[in-house]
């Protein structure tokens, strides 16, 4: 049986969090035997922010070996960057031809960057979403995991697939949304109404970085915004003790009446002591294995070379039949 191909990539902008962990990339580890799953850097759609070229840089690399750091297995998985692979614009501009003004303007995305960005609302920014359909159509991806803010963006692109295979036949793969474990949604620390965001991080504390040190990690969790009440209960009108107990439940997969049940008897000043050790023994084999790779300069330069190449042809596959059926002529 032909194993279906799973695509996800994630920002480069920005040190990656606890939120991206157990949100994502924890999961995607649990993917690579049932799947192909193509795991991207996504450096080109961080170029609709200004950004230092030196860290943006960094940042991918650094990226790329948390990846596997956390997992990802670079020869089971096809982890590389997308600005190696020249199909993506290739992709991206044939299909901006088949995407209409009216379906971009819905993009409910593209007007809350361009509120918080209001000095620098460019093009990119605009068709940001059709990127995100070369990416995902030029390996034929039949699923994406997708949070709640992505989910407009998998629509435009089926539709951006079926309108194409309408016009010229059977030529991409209309992807779904991958309904699997749920992510958990971490939230921040210090304003848990919000969800933990690199980008809109007040400071240090909002957030735990997937390479803080231990002590950090529990002096962080010990410091995250609770409420008055000192009762382990998940409710509502308790997100800041609600958050604490979802990030419990990711790390040591009980549930949430397990943890209600087992702190019942403990204030918050336990119950934080607990959820600090748990997540910062999470952490540690990761921050450990990504020293261990940074130092192997070598290894990561041969993932980066090796994935790129394996990227690129499946991607040529894709632009050669795209490129016949538009009518553009053929190489010699």
């Amino acid at each position: 049986m032909t194993k279906q191909t799973i695509f996800s990539g994630m920002q480069p902008s920005g040190k990656p969090h606890l939120g991206n962990y157990l949100g994502a990339i924890k999961n995607w580890a649990s993917l690579q035997d049932e799947y192909n799953c193509i795991y991207c850097i996504v450096d080109l759609h961080s170029l609709t922010v200004r950004q230092n070229s030196a860290e943006l840089r960094q940042n991918a690399r650094n990226l790329l070996t948390l990846y596997i750091a956390a997992g990802l297995d670079a020869e089971k998985n096809i982890v590389y960057y997308q600005s190696h692979v020249p199909g993506h614009a290739q992709l991206a501009w044939i299909l901006n031809c088949y995407t209409y003004m009216g379906e971009l303007n819905r993009m409910t995305q593209f007007k809350e960057k361009s509120s918080k960005h209001a000095e620098n609302i460019n093009a990119g920014l605009f068709t940001y979403p059709v990127l995100m359909a070369a990416d995902i159509l030029l390996y034929q991806a039949g699923l994406v995991p997708v949070g709640d803010d992505q989910k407009q963006h998998l629509e435009i692109c089926r539709d951006i697939a079926v309108r194409f295979n309408n016009i010229y036949g059977d030529t991409f793969t209309v992807p779904e949304a991958y309904i699997g474990k749920a992510g958990a949604r971490i939230m921040s620390l210090q304003e848990p109404e919000k969800k933990m965001s690199k980008s809109d991080a007040g400071t240090e504390n909002d957030l735990i970085y997937l390479l803080d040190e231990p002590k950090a990690v529990i002096s962080k969790i010990k410091k995250a915004v609770t409420d008055s009440e000192n009762q382990v209960r998940f409710a509502p009108e308790k997100p800041g003790i609600a958050n604490l107990i979802n990030i419990y439940c990711a790390v040591t997969k009980k549930t949430v009446p397990e943890t209600e049940k087992e702190f019942e008897n403990s204030g918050y000043g336990a119950f934080k002591t607990a959820v600090g050790e748990c997540v910062a023994a999470e952490l540690e084999p990761v921050r450990r294995r990504y020293e261990e790779l940074t130092k192997d300069k070598a290894y990561i330069d041969s993932v980066i070379k090796n994935n790129a190449a394996r990227a690129n042809e499946l991607a040529e596959r894709t632009l050669k039949k795209v490129s016949k059926k538009v009518g553009l002529p053929l190489e010699i």
